[in-house]
């Protein structure tokens, strides 16, 4: 297997989460780097000794150094301090920036044509730190956030309707925060939108439920949720690898697209090898689209103040 995926911050929940996923997928050989290095290496040790078991040829190391990251296809940041109860997304900007920082340079070092998929905290304003300090075209930094997003709607949705997540595709929009924009419009059982399924008030409390659906879950754990954000980036990173132009909501670069210029805003993208390969514009009502300019304004205010 010659494909390389580095997984940055691997010995945390969500990177070994994204780490034994893409083992488990057989997507590619996997660097697990972290500044536990000790840690960073058991965990690698312990997902290539589940390879045998669910028959994945994958290769998996782990440990500090970066050079072991050379030529990475694609390199997932899950590096950055976790959220703890009470503590919004917001209130970890200046450290993760920081780490941010470290972990980009030495990402341009080893893999300048890699594909970044940045997945710390708050998750707009830190891919776009990344992007300004690689310098990367846009189309080579792309955050996990709506396919997260979306999948907790979907898993809402299913609870509610009773039905199989299977039959269920949602649609969310905009900053990975409070301000996120589902659209039940978009979203559906079936094909049948949720608006001809559900009432207004239980399709609000849906919208609702989701936007706080990362608080709900630290609130229960004491941290951020690890296995759906960790599912969510071996996702792209599947779509990526396997070129297979699926369309999900990402965090991209938005140079007039939604009438949002220079800021990483969630919204509708085709993956492939390539990275985005397009960005996928929808007709908003008035009020959809005032609430994604809401979302892209909470954005932009983080990024003022790391100046990015």
């Amino acid at each position: 297997m010659n494909r390389k995926v580095t997984v940055v911050g691997g010995a945390g929940n969500v990177g070994a989460t994204v780490a034994r996923s893409i083992a488990e997928k057989e997507l590619a050989d996997v660097v697990i780097v972290d500044i536990a290095d000790q840690k960073a290496a058991g965990i690698a040790l312990d997902i290539l000794e589940t390879c045998p078991i669910i028959g994945s040829d994958s290769r998996i190391i782990g440990g500090s150094d970066y050079s072991h990251t050379a030529n990475s296809d694609v390199v997932v940041i899950t590096s950055g301090v976790p959220r703890k109860p009470g503590m919004s997304r917001d209130d970890l900007l200046n450290v993760n920036f920081g780490i941010m920082k470290a972990v980009t340079a030495e990402v341009i070092k080893y893999s300048p044509n890699a594909i970044i998929v940045p997945v710390a905290n708050p998750l707009d304003a830190m891919c776009q730190a990344v992007y300004r300090l690689s310098g990367f075209p846009r189309e080579r930094v792309i955050g996990m956030a709506g396919v997260l997003d979306s999948a907790r709607m979907s898993a809402f949705i299913a609870m509610e309707l009773g039905v199989s997540v299977t039959n269920v595709n949602s649609f969310v929009l905009g900053g990975h925060g409070d301000t996120m924009v589902p659209l039940p419009r978009y979203s559906t059982v079936a094909g049948i939108p949720i608006t001809e399924l559900l009432s207004k008030e239980r399709i609000d409390a849906i919208c609702a439920r989701t936007a706080n659906g990362g608080a709900e879950i630290t609130k229960l754990v004491g941290t951020s949720a690890w296995y759906a954000p960790g599912a969510a980036a071996a996702e792209m990173v599947e779509a990526i690898l396997k070129d297979t132009k699926k369309i999900m909501p990402c965090s991209v670069f938005l140079q007039g697209e939604y009438g949002i210029h220079d800021l990483f805003v969630g919204v509708p993208v085709k993956l492939g090898a390539r990275g985005v390969e397009k960005i996928i514009e929808i007709k908003l009502t008035a009020e959809e689209d005032a609430a994604l300019k809401k979302s892209a304004g909470a954005v932009k205010e983080l990024t003022d103040i790391i100046k990015v």
